[in-house]
């Protein structure tokens, strides 16, 4: 029996408080665990299996439940943080027992109520708790190719740019210059793959190729032309900053769009602004 594991038991024996289960018929006492009474499934009889997740209880006994935890051993998942405490951060998983982040294991400070990038592992005293040191378990040489579409969870910023756990499973990156909107912890994000590097890691960007990104660009601004009653107060040749700000994209994007616009006969540009035809 594994701890962190979902397991299939037979029933040996009911008592009062709930039944023991065990990997075969035979198995001795001490190679059995409870299943609380409120957590037995209805109907069941010795000899029967049961599917169930193996856990510590308050008191550091394993102990079995029915309850689908969020995740199991290994895996990566997204959890709530319920409190911080003196130990670390307690997240939401599912089960009666709250799953403790230890302050070694985050790589940063977390906060009551907001979600957070972890894995499920053993401590060196048995005890099952989260980490969000999830770099060198995520996985490389996905099923991905360039140009395909996946979503991923944003769970780390470094200097090169957003660390993403695509499907939660493999290793990506939007690079800085890639990045035109803040982007946010645990963050939910869809992107296009750049480039699959030769250690099999991904390149993403929050952008679609540039034709396909200058229809989108042109229909953004034509909504927000049509928002400020058919006149935006500057033109194409506006600080980056101002563009960044207003459009979440650079310069040279938004003059791609307004190019397109433009030569579409949408707009006219002036001196000190752009305005819907």
């Amino acid at each position: 029996m594994q701890l962190g594991k979902k397991e299939e038991l037979y029933l040996l024996r009911k008592t009062d408080f709930g039944v023991y289960l065990g990997e075969s018929m035979e198995a001795p006492k001490e190679e059995t665990v409870l299943l609380p009474k409120k957590q037995v499934p209805s109907n069941v009889k010795e000899g029967d299996k049961i599917e169930v997740f193996l856990y510590k209880d308050s008191s550091d006994r394993m102990i079995a439940t029915t309850n689908e935890p969020a995740i199991t051993l290994g895996e990566v998942g997204v959890l709530k943080v319920k409190e911080v405490t003196k130990i670390g951060a307690f997240l939401d998983w599912n089960l009666e027992k709250d799953l403790l982040l230890p302050f070694k294991e985050q790589i940063r400070e977390v906060k009551a109520g907001e979600e957070v990038l972890v894995r499920l592992y053993v401590d060196k005293s048995g005890r099952l708790c989260a980490s969000m040191k999830i770099y060198d378990y995520l996985e490389v040489f996905g099923p991905y190719v360039k140009g395909d579409h996946v979503t991923g969870i944003v769970y780390d910023m470094k200097e090169l740019g957003a660390m993403i756990a695509v499907e939660k499973k493999y290793h990506g990156l939007i690079p800085k210059r890639e990045i035109k909107k803040p982007l946010k912890f645990g963050q939910c994000v869809t992107t296009r793959v750049v480039k699959v590097r030769e250690d099999g890691k991904l390149d993403l960007s929050l952008s679609e190729e540039k034709q396909i990104q200058m229809d989108i660009d042109s229909a953004m601004i034509m909504k927000r032309l049509i928002e400020y009653d058919g006149v935006l107060p500057f033109n194409d040749k506006a600080d980056p900053k101002v563009i960044e700000k207003e459009f979440g994209i650079s310069k040279n994007a938004f003059k791609r769009a307004v190019g397109r616009l433009l030569k579409a006969g949408k707009i006219k540009i002036t001196e000190q602004s752009i305005e819907k035809l």
